[in-house]
């Protein structure tokens, strides 16, 4: 599929060149603003889902302080929820970043028109210099970071389930 339209080009235009270019212009600036747009809603994602795990953190705090009575097995349903939570945030940073790159793809084809493709071969594209390519390498995208940290809060509730259940059933207990 191509993103030109075959019917549209620089004759369509009534004075040709100019007003073609401007129109590939104002479409390129208006992807690139919605390509942003994307990554701060992703942002926004992650400051609540930090914010709520927070939150969870705390009112395992507080319940740890002053158990209520019961069985431990009974944090299984706990358990399971904010593990969901986690394969869900995990799945929302994932579409983010596939919207993301299809964005990206697009912008780097609009570029094509443009006299400078500074997003598409430069800053996302990781340009075509060595010296680039190189100072790249040393480049984690923030992305990897984010795909982490719902793995790891799941991890840690994992843990401390585990912790609950041995101080329950187990041969020692955690006071």
């Amino acid at each position: 599929m191509s993103l030109w339209n075959d019917n549209v080009g620089v004759k369509s235009y009534e004075d040709g060149g100019e007003k073609y270019q401007g129109a590939i212009l104002e479409q390129y600036k208006l992807y690139v603003e919605m390509a942003d747009r994307v990554s701060n809603r992703r942002g926004l994602a992650n400051t609540f889902f930090l914010t709520l795990n927070t939150g969870i953190f705390a009112a395992i705090g507080v319940f740890w302080k002053d158990r209520p009575s019961g069985p431990a097995w009974l944090l299984l349903l706990p358990l399971v929820l904010v593990l969901a939570e986690c394969m869900v945030w995990r799945g929302i940073i994932n579409s983010y970043q596939e919207i993301r790159s299809a964005k990206q793809k697009v912008i780097a084809e609009l570029e094509e028109r443009l006299p400078a493709a500074a997003y598409g071969r430069g800053e996302y594209g990781r340009g075509e210099s060595a010296a680039f390519r190189e100072e790249w390498r040393s480049y984690r995208p923030m992305i990897n970071l984010e795909q982490w940290m719902p793995i790891l809060f799941g991890l840690v509730y994992l843990m401390g389930f585990v912790v609950a259940m041995t101080a329950e059933y187990g041969k020692w207990a955690v006071k």
